[in-house]
């Protein structure tokens, strides 16, 4: 399967970050520079030009969610872009020295989603994927994370959402309302409340208006 990485039981200790970095620069060496992904209008070489950005490039990261500055960053991105591409995979799988990502309880904290959403990009982007079956310990990383951006991308949502991960619990978001139940294993709730509900294997249960309207909203963080 493309993408796929090993299951395991995964400890507190495990960095999942690094887990999935690794099998991102895997898949991306295995299938091309210019394969579509779920990130609209970005290839493979777009989405791997983006993470070395965000790795390395400090003068430019910031334009990432900084309107003003985000066309110096479109610049950077470009010119990362117009690099061999077996460089950027290089670059993805082993980030500078100086990075933020080589300390290990940050990178915890600020790439377990982020390498696991932008892996799935990849996979999902090409057709015949399959859902992996996930370590527990990613699972739960990414379900306690799943809390805090869903509550903050639905919090004007006019729905009382239940948002439920079968032998993982439930928890509430939305600004009220009639409700509306998401269901799905923690990744599939991550893809979901980061914007790729189409890609995302969630069941919502509830008034079926709603449901659409929450399929199509523009989500993430």
């Amino acid at each position: 399967m493309v993408g796929s990485i090993p299951l395991m039981s995964g400890t507190a200790a495990e960095n999942f970050a690094l887990i999935e970095r690794a099998a991102l620069a895997d898949t991306l060496a295995t299938i091309g520079p210019d394969q579509p992904t779920l990130c609209t209008g970005w290839t493979t070489r777009d989405l791997a030009a983006h993470l070395v950005l965000r790795d390395g490039r400090l003068d430019a990261a910031p334009g990432i969610v900084l309107r003003p500055l985000a066309g110096y960053t479109a610049k950077v991105q470009a010119e990362l872009a117009a690099r061999p591409f077996g460089d950027l995979v290089e670059l993805v799988r082993h980030p500078p020295l100086l990075s933020p990502a080589r300390l290990g309880p940050l990178d915890r904290m600020i790439n377990t989603q982020e390498f696991f959403i932008h892996h799935e990009d990849v996979r999902r982007g090409v057709p015949g994927w399959q859902p992996r079956p996930l370590p527990r310990g990613l699972d739960a990383a990414l379900w306690t994370r799943s809390r805090g951006m869903a509550r903050l991308t639905l919090r004007r949502f006019p729905a009382s959402i239940v948002v439920q991960a079968p032998g993982y619990g439930e928890f509430h978001a939305g600004a009220g309302g009639p409700e509306l139940r998401a269901t799905g294993d923690p990744g599939e709730l991550t893809l979901f409340f980061a914007g790729r509900q189409r890609a995302a294997r969630v069941d919502l249960s509830g008034p079926e208006e709603l449901a659409e309207q929450l399929r199509g909203k523009r989500l993430g963080v």
